[in-house]
Parts: structure tokens; sequence; C-alpha cells
């Protein structure tokens, strides 16, 4: 999945240019940041957004700008065109652009709007003026005020009506280490993750397989090292799940298992596994269990033919079946995640 920052320039350059660098290097892509946020006061405005725009340039982001009319002087440019010199790819529009405006930027750079307050007589406006939907972002708010966010049924059901149109979709989560003032309480797009900040990761995993978005972005200044180890692993496609282990199994722990793309609700099949060229033999089982929990991890033995050596961990409580030999469980902490370890996304079992 895509991730991604914020940036303020409030923080101060030194302060943006560390977390830009960190960010990168745990599989970040995008950085959002805004151009007339009230609160940034005594910027040299100028200055410093080409500043940043080196560094994101330099690093391959993709930033994501917040404008408005009033951008152009701030910067001292002449035009929207001058701003791509400048190394900005999307333009999140303030108000004042006509729909033919709109259309004419998309040219130039992926246009991103509000995905919350989008009427569909703006999006009809577009395509009438040739609007590439391909083109456009949509992108919601995150919310400073406690309890006017958005919850994750509303995220899931404007998406999946914006993605059917064809659009990119993006939403936030609140950070955990320092926060964005003038509030200091997170700056989640969905109310619920205000109260999980120490749930970085799984909170852009839940806005991404059940919330439906593309691109998932720390709303907050930034986030605990744990949590940046974290945005590294779903940024590349997989999840760290901590693991007892039977001894004589190692061999499946430490390497990334991805579910099938047409993953089941049960449980979760690694696609790698059955290139293991060892024989599993079937094990017997002395207190005869007749379920095998949810949570636990299995192995196909050589009584299941050719899928001998196929792994899989299960959603839900599932049989017992003596072509199966069960050689683990997950964490009870780490259940929460099998939910959205689906449809090729990955999984590492680790030691606790």
């Amino acid at each position: 999945m895509k991730t991604g920052i914020s940036i303020y320039f409030s923080s101060g350059m030194e302060k943006n240019e560390t977390l830009i660098k960190k960010a990168v290097k745990n599989g970040v892509t995008y950085a959002f940041t805004s151009l007339h946020i009230p609160e940034e006061t005594g910027v040299d405005y100028g200055r410093s957004i080409r500043q940043l725009l080196d560094c994101c340039r330099e690093e391959k982001l993709n930033l994501i700008a917040d404008v408005g009319p009033e951008t152009y002087e701030k910067l001292g440019v002449a035009s929207m065109e001058e701003l791509k010199s400048l190394g900005i790819t999307h333009v999140r529009l303030d108000y004042g652009f006509s729909p033919r405006e709109v259309v004419e930027i998309s040219k130039h750079f992926y246009v991103v709007f509000n995905a919350s307050t989008i009427m569909e007589e703006e999006l009809l406006e577009w395509k009438q003026c040739g609007a590439d939907f391909t083109k456009f972002a949509a992108c919601h708010n995150f919310y400073p005020k406690q309890f006017t966010a958005l919850s994750l049924r509303q995220v899931r059901e404007i998406n999946n009506r914006l993605k059917y149109l064809g659009f990119t979709t993006m939403a936030f989560v609140p950070g955990n280490l320092t926060l964005r003032g003038p509030l200091f309480e997170g700056l989640p797009t969905v109310e619920d993750h205000r109260s999980r900040m120490d749930e970085v990761a799984y909170n852009m995993l839940e806005l991404s397989m059940e919330g439906g978005c593309d691109v998932v972005l720390v709303g907050d200044v930034d986030i605990r090292e744990k949590d940046w180890e974290a945005v590294k692993c779903i940024s590349q496609g997989y999840v760290e799940l901590r693991t007892d282990l039977l001894p004589g199994y190692e061999f499946v722990r430490d390497q990334i298992h991805h579910d099938r793309p047409d993953s089941s609700e049960y449980l979760f099949r690694s696609q790698e596994s059955r290139l293991y060229q060892q024989v599993i033999e079937a094990e017997e089982r002395e207190n005869g269990m007749p379920i095998r929990k949810a949570g636990s991890i299995s192995i196909s033995n050589k009584k299941y033919l050719r899928y001998m050596g196929e792994l899989e961990i299960a959603r839900v409580d599932l049989p017992m079946d003596e072509r199966l030999n069960v050689i683990g469980q997950i964490k009870e902490k780490d259940m929460k995640y099998l939910t959205y370890v689906q449809k090729g996304f990955g999984v590492k079992l680790i030691l606790d």
C-alpha cells in the first residue's frame, strides 16, 4: 500500500528534512503540505517552500500542495504552470477555480479535491469540460476537533462511489509523537482512530483494506520509532505477526508469505509455501483437539497430496484435519491484523 506524511513549515526546515529522509527510508512515497493554514505565521514562504521542494524532489516524493489563488504571490510565481517547475506533483485546490481552469490544471498536475464535500454537479462540470478522472485524486480532510471526524463506514461509502468513477482515494491517520497544534488532539479522517494513536500501522491498514483508500498519510508531524518500522512493513506490502512456533518448523519464520489474490474469509493461504522442497510427515495428535483456533498456523502434510507444504493461518475457528499439522499460534495482540491481511498482502512470522 502507499503511505505518506504531512509537512508543516512551522516545524522548521531542519526538522522537515530529517522527517522526509526518515519517511523515505521507511517506504513513504507521498507528502502533504499546506500553503495557507492560518497557524503558519512568521514563515518566509517563498524560501521555505523552495527548500522543501528541493528536498522532496531529491528524495523522489510525490508532494501534494494545498494551494489557492494567493499561492502565486507567496511563492513569487506568475502562474500555476510555474509550480510544476518547482517540483509539486499534486495540487489540492482551494476555492476560486472554475471547472475549465481545474481541468486545464489537471493537464499539468494531479488535481486533489475534498472527497468528503465534493458535489455531483462539480464532477459533472469537470466531465463536461473534458476531465480525465485518472488525473484526479479524492482526499478526505483530517479533523483537529474531537468528534468531528468521519466514521469508517462513511469513508468506505464515499470511496466506493469515487473509485467506481476512476478516482484515486486518500485519507489521514493521526500521529503519536509530535502532534499538530493548535489543539494537539490528533489529525484523523476517522474519529475512532483518534483514540488509537498508538496503532498507526493498523489504522493505515484499516483505511486501506476496509476504507478503500489508495494512499494513507499521517496527518500529524511525527510518529514513534516502532511505528516507523511498522509503516515500512506495510509500505512494502506486509505486516509482522508475533508468533509461537513448534520446534522443527522455524523455516516458515522470518520470510514474507503473501495471501492468495482470491482471498478466503476462513484462512490466509501462503502463495510461497508450496515451493518448500521437503516432505511434511503427518503428526499424531494425542489430545484430539476438535478445532483449530483462530490464529492457529498449520501446514499441509503429505496426506494433502499436491497441497503438501502449504502454510495457512486460520482467521476463524475451524475443524481439525488429519491432513494438517498445527505448528504454531499468532499472539493475541496481533490477531486484529488477520482481517486485513488479504488479496495479495503479506505476513512475516516473527518471534515475540
